[in-house]
């Protein structure tokens, strides 16, 4: 029997949603129980914790000298001392030891010279000088930690100097993550290869981590069937085992298998279904036996984001606490935004200071793409009634990386090439975390015009002049004729075409994209590879036409190497190192020239010349000819 598909009902824009979710449970709170305070760290208090014992519990000595009665050494000055007996009350003291009966300061021993007679004080002291008294830290009886405050460090030092060993704090919500899906499969029992189909089960340590990062404890279950009596089952086991907040993954959307709305209506009440924002659309809150579960969406992106948006504030307020806000900055958007009227987007975007500005540079993916949440330094939120965001508009970024991390950043916009992603890396590791590499692979002529706009740092390029057979130098003349530049060689590459392995298609030569049985994959228009492409197409006298599948392109040499290796494509045109990457064959087409165009502003930047060193480096050159398809004669040399 097929099952009918359903429809979200009412979608909630994000602040009706989060205040139905937090209205319901206001008055939910997790119980308190004691912990031994060297296990305290990061514990949330119940309550004040009040002092058991001063300290310091005596008057002690604050530095190493002669403990005195201050009135018998008024007077004394270097050039005429007071001689004290020794013995008595004046005596020699060292740092914290007690002070002895009757004194009440302490001569510096710098200060002090012992003779026959006794001590020769050079300085007056007066009454409590270089003394800490008893209770000067902390009073018995006072409050030294307020409830809700999360203990740190030094809160536990102080706690135990204070005589207190045990501490009331707020249990940790226990949370459960229920993924569900007939094809999910746990990453460390996947088979090698991959079935088609089967999807490894991710979701669910990122949801773990998140919220222990808020003080929760998680636990994740078995995967689930899509089986509807299966869910429920496991569902009513949960409630059973009293968990404070219970997440299912996927099934809360609209697809045919997508039963868990229906089913939380028959064991709770269903309060949202489906949110204006995305990713995160069919997020779901529902309410049973007097406990909340959030419907979480399977795409990774949407998980994510329905976490931060629902999850993480109700965590918080189990406990008892407000969310930290979140840091965040004034950016100038590096390139424009479009979004959907009617919902709230989310938008990851990588961040840097280029020329004094933080400029926000949109990543591509959606939902489904964990890699741009992984690279992303911020968040944007787009209104729902606003329709995008125009190039050069500011507006405010969440950020998810420090501002020290994001004035770190080096941003590389431009034509893809695995060798920046090796000097990201390399960059990273010289500088211990301190400089990193964003990039955004846009094409050639995409990376000389974010120059022009001051949004990059630097660019790959690697365009041919069809007339003259040099690269870059005539395109950098036409789109940055008033931005002057560096262009540093990085590497020579092969270009060529990438078939599967075997060439179970008998691909020769360009003439081959003319068979009816070819899938070709092309790179996007303004990329390096797409001019050459052309060029090629056009000696020998084809016509994009021709081609099948000319107009299907993708961002990057391994995006393109991905969809021949998955049979998606039957061939594409990209770097000799892609292919080797995914075990591919290759038919050399051309060598090219790859260059980095960096404006002369930056070229002093502390951030440019560390990367200038690695690429100059033996060891750069080394890991870049073991990738193959590189040559290395020229890397780093100044082209113009």
């Amino acid at each position: 029997m097929e099952r009918k598909k359903r429809i979200y009902r009412n979608l909630k824009p994000l602040d009706e949603a989060r205040r139905i979710l937090l209205e319901n449970f206001k008055d939910i709170r997790v119980e308190s129980e004691p912990v031994p305070v060297r296990k305290a760290l990061g514990r949330v208090l119940a309550k004040p914790v009040i002092t058991k014992q001063s300290v310091p519990a005596y008057h002690a000595a604050a530095m190493d000298g002669i403990a005195v009665k201050a009135s018998e050494t008024f007077g004394a000055l270097p050039e005429r001392p007071v001689i004290l007996p020794k013995g008595g009350r004046t005596v020699m003291i060292d740092t914290g030891d007690p002070m002895p009966e009757g004194t009440d300061a302490v001569v510096m021993i710098e200060k002090v010279e012992a003779t026959e007679e006794g001590w020769e004080i050079r300085e007056a002291a007066y009454p409590w000088r270089n003394v800490r008294k008893a209770g000067e830290d902390m009073v018995k009886g006072e409050i030294i930690l307020p409830t809700r405050q999360r203990v740190r460090a030094f809160d536990q030092a102080a706690l135990l100097a204070a005589g207190v060993y045990t501490v009331e704090v707020m249990r940790k919500p226990r949370v459960l993550i229920i993924p569900t899906g007939t094809e999910i499969i746990i990453p460390e029992q996947a088979p090698d290869p991959l079935p088609k189909g089967a999807i490894l089960e991710v979701d669910g340590q990122m949801l773990a981590s998140m919220s222990e990062e808020c003080g929760a404890g998680a636990e994740i279950h078995a995967p689930v069937s899509d089986i509807e009596s299966e869910l429920k089952r496991t569902l009513k086991e949960a409630l059973s085992k009293q968990y404070d907040l219970i997440m299912t993954i996927a099934g809360s959307s609209a697809g045919s298998e997508d039963f868990t709305p229906q089913l939380l209506e028959e064991i709770g009440r269903l309060l949202v279904h489906g949110v204006t924002v995305m990713p995160g659309k069919p997020a779901l809150i529902a309410k049973a036996e007097g406990r909340p579960i959030v419907g979480i969406p399977g795409y990774p992106v949407s998980a994510a984001v329905a976490f931060r948006e629902f999850v993480r504030p109700l965590l918080y307020m189990l406990q008892g606490l407000e969310p930290p806000e979140p840091e965040k900055a004034l950016v100038t958007v590096g390139r424009k935004i479009p979004s959907k009227l009617g919902l709230e987007e989310h938008v990851r975007v990588i961040i840097g200071n280029v020329g004094g500005r933080l400029v926000a540079t949109p990543l591509a993916g959606g939902a489904g793409v964990l890699s741009s949440i992984v690279r992303a330094d911020g968040i944007i939120r787009i209104p729902q009634e606003t329709g995008g965001l125009s190039e050069g508009e500011q507006i405010e970024a969440e950020l998810l990386a420090s501002r020290e991390m994001i004035d770190g950043r080096l941003v590389a916009i431009g034509s893809h090439d695995l060798t920046i992603d090796l000097i990201g890396s390399m960059l990273k590791e010289k500088t211990g975390g301190r400089v990193q590499v964003s990039s955004s692979n846009v094409g050639s002529l995409g990376g000389l015009i974010a120059l022009r706009k001051q949004t990059a740092h630097f660019a790959g390029s690697h365009l041919l002049d069809e007339e003259t057979g040099d690269y870059n130098h005539s395109f950098i003349q036409r789109y940055l004729p008033s931005v002057p530049v560096k262009l540093i060689n990085l590497v020579h590459r092969w270009q060529g075409f990438m078939v599967a392995n075997g060439n179970p298609k008998d691909i020769q030569s360009i003439h081959d994209l003319k068979r009816k049985d070819i899938a070709f994959v092309n790179r996007q228009p303004g990329s390096g590879t797409r001019i050459l492409m052309d060029y090629e197409l056009s000696k020998a006298g084809i016509g994009p036409d021709d081609v099948a599948g000319y107009y299907n392109e993708e961002y990057t040499h391994m995006n393109v190497a991905m969809a021949v290796a998955s049979g998606a494509a039957d061939v594409g045109l990209g770097i000799l190192a892609a292919a080797k990457a995914l075990s591919l064959d290759f038919i050399p087409v051309t060598k090219e020239r790859y260059d980095l165009v960096i404006p002369s502003e930056y070229m002093e930047d502390k951030k440019i010349r560390l990367m200038l060193e690695v690429i100059c480096s033996n060891e750069f050159k080394r890991q870049v000819l073991a990738m193959g398809g590189y040559e290395v004669d020229e890397t780093g040399k100044v082209i113009s």
